[in-house]
């Protein structure tokens, strides 16, 4: 075995089981200890495990996998193999995996500037800000915190630039409980970013998005990512990051029989052409109407936007609708969530939070109606914190639902 093929499957080793003693490696490849050591002590330096006495632990971050394939990358082959291999295994096995409990999100990192003011300003006026932050966020990353507080694995897949905010997305994906994650880097792009007014009159709020390094990904770094996907459950997106790229992603999901929640934020007409491909669609209120053409205003409204939404391709919808909680159609029944009291203090994630949570409890095995109440408890409780990637836990979650 040549040295570079030990040191990836020392690597794919440590992402499954967390850590390991140099005895066990030394074992498993046949080799010395200290050949093993001088594997880790290289890895170590490339910052790909943590040392520590006796063995390693991983870190948690991109644990890159070559492509699944020999076709030198070429995604359209790749997934003609995996629909071929998915049809077999059909065939084989009847009813497929069983549940893992495991989230793949494809998605955005942005460096959030946060600004507190006591009321949105007019065209032309300057405020003095009560406050402002600089801190992580973008939706995807925002949703990788989510799927984890919720209690669900989760592999968090992004791109930054080569600037002074890569390193801080490093740092905090590193650090939070996030459970894998790979971060690729873009040669032309910077970090993405979001410039972020919060009132402090009702707690709403207003987001400007340059989105940079995030419109870069490619097929090659999609493929990639297959063996994560391949053991997941749910496949979460939204539409932050370049079309193609998404789009190619819930295409190997499919390939994969891995489940697809997207949500269509921020709106983008490209949200009409993948719905073959999605399973569970999450609109808010205003994306709902872009998607239907219908005013979405009320309980009523927002079920014949959530028709309009099926009848144009989607399998299942659930409008989010602040308040007034979340309506769910699957099939011809509908199911209305009622929102969970909250003192809003913050609504930026709010929507991270429900579509994080919701996926969550999807992947660890709920029906649609109650991964959704489970999401509507968690959103109530986001929004009683200040900023977008502050999510509560399941705990928290727990205790609120009861008192329902």
């Amino acid at each position: 075995m040549f040295l570079e093929e030990r040191r990836q499957q020392i690597l794919e080793y440590l992402d499954k089981n967390e850590r390991v003693k140099v005895d066990v490696l030394a074992s498993l490849f046949a080799v010395t200890r200290e050949t093993i050591r001088n594997d880790l002590n290289a890895l170590a330096a490339e910052k790909l495990v943590q040392r520590c006495h006796g063995g390693a632990m991983v870190i948690r971050r991109s644990l890159q996998s070559k492509l699944i394939t020999d076709t030198g990358g070429n995604f359209e082959v790749l997934l003609q193999r995996l629909q071929s291999q998915k049809r077999k295994q059909i065939v084989q096995q009847g009813k497929g995996k069983n549940m893992k409990g495991k989230v793949c999100i494809l998605g955005s990192f942005n460096v959030d500037i946060v600004a507190k003011v006591e009321r949105f300003p007019k065209g032309g006026e300057s405020l003095l800000a009560l406050g402002s932050t600089l801190g992580p966020g973008g939706k995807g990353a925002n949703q990788a915190t989510a799927v984890s507080r919720a209690g669900a694995k989760v592999h968090f897949v992004s791109k930054v630039g080569k600037d002074q905010f890569s390193q801080f997305a490093y740092d905090h994906l590193t650090s939070s409980e996030i459970h894998s994650f790979t971060l690729y880097q873009s040669e032309t792009e910077p970090t993405g970013n979001a410039i972020i007014y919060v009132s402090q009159e009702n707690g709403e709020n207003m987001i400007a998005i340059y989105s940079g390094a995030n419109k870069t990904i490619s097929e090659d770094e999609v493929a990639a990512i297959a063996p994560e996907l391949e053991d997941s459950d749910v496949l979460l997106v939204q539409l932050e990051n370049n079309f193609a790229a998404t789009l190619s992603a819930m295409k190997l999901a499919k390939a994969l029989g891995v489940k697809v929640i997207l949500n269509p934020a921020p709106f983008s007409n490209h949200a009409l052409e993948c719905l073959e491909y999605v399973d569970v669609i999450t609109p808010n209120e205003t994306e709902a109407s872009q998607l239907s053409g219908i005013d979405v205003k009320d309980l009523a409204s927002a079920k014949e936007a959530a028709q309009r939404i099926v009848s144009q391709g989607a399998r299942r919808v659930i409008i989010t609708m602040g308040s007034r909680g979340a309506l769910l159609l699957d099939g011809n029944q509908f199911q209305h969530i009622p929102a969970f009291p909250a003192l809003s203090v913050d609504t930026t994630g709010a929507g991270d939070a429900f579509n994080g949570a919701l996926a969550s409890g999807i992947a660890n095995g709920q029906s649609l109606v109650q991964a959704a109440t489970y999401a509507s408890a968690f959103a109530s409780l986001a929004v009683e914190r200040e900023g977008a990637s502050n999510m509560p836990d399941n705990p928290q979650v727990l205790a609120r639902l009861a008192q329902r």
